[in-house]
């Protein structure tokens, strides 16, 4: 069991940030989840999930999980479309940050994480990543991570991109970020939108370690009928 930094910021895509909390706490890793006001509203927008910041619970996201649930059923912990995951969620393994919170233990470089993922990642969010500013825990704690040499995945969607989008990228990727845009793959034989989610989050996964089989990788043989 790991510790990692899911944050959830005002870009298109809420779907894969909904999808890659499931994924990690069905492998049963600890989760510091932290969403922007502007993730609030696309998580409204695009999913119809009503998230009160102030007052937030796992089951806001998943609202088809029991009250009395702690370790949520695979069938019950999936919308529409996407394939069961192998364990239930560990409700238990999410620990809930507000984004003005600075007392947060992701604020400080000696709280020890495996990574942090902005999913989706707002073109403001990465300019100020970019910028070096701090006004804000999402900001904060990707900070942190850069400075501690530890993984930082950003998954900005947003098109077309900017000369100056396009920088920011850079001189993230250059002090050690992983820009992962929200772009996925056809090759291994989508047929659904969640397939196309799917591809993402297992990039995702990929890059932080998370064991998976979200996806059939390119070169790999059939599975077994």
């Amino acid at each position: 069991m790991a510790n990692y930094v899911v944050a959830v910021t005002g870009a298109s895509g809420a779907i894969y940030a909904v999808r890659l909390l499931q994924v990690l706490l069905s492998a049963g890793e600890s989760v510091h989840l932290c969403i922007s006001n502007s993730g609030v509203q696309v998580l409204g927008t695009e999913l119809g999930l009503m998230v009160d910041l102030r007052r937030f619970s796992i089951r806001q996201l998943f609202p088809q999980i029991p009250e009395e649930t702690v370790e949520a059923p695979a069938e019950l912990a999936l919308y529409g479309g996407f394939r069961p995951l192998p364990n239930p969620m560990r409700l238990d393994r999410l620990k809930y940050h507000r984004f003005d919170d600075f007392s947060a233990g992701i604020a400080s470089g000696s709280f020890l994480t495996r990574g942090m993922v902005i999913c989706p990642c707002s073109m403001g969010t990465l300019a100020s990543l970019a910028g070096g500013h701090s006004e804000n825990l999402i900001q904060r704690a990707a900070d942190v991570h850069l400075k501690e040499r530890r993984k930082l995945i950003v998954v900005p969607r947003e098109t077309p991109i900017s000369s100056i989008q396009l920088d920011n990228m850079r001189r993230l990727a250059e002090a050690g970020a992983v820009v992962l845009p929200a772009m996925p793959g056809y090759y291994h034989g989508a047929q659904t939108i969640p397939d196309l989610v799917d591809f993402v989050v297992a990039r995702i996964a990929d890059q932080l370690g998370v064991e998976h089989r979200l996806m059939k990788r390119w070169g790999a043989p059939a599975e077994p009928a």
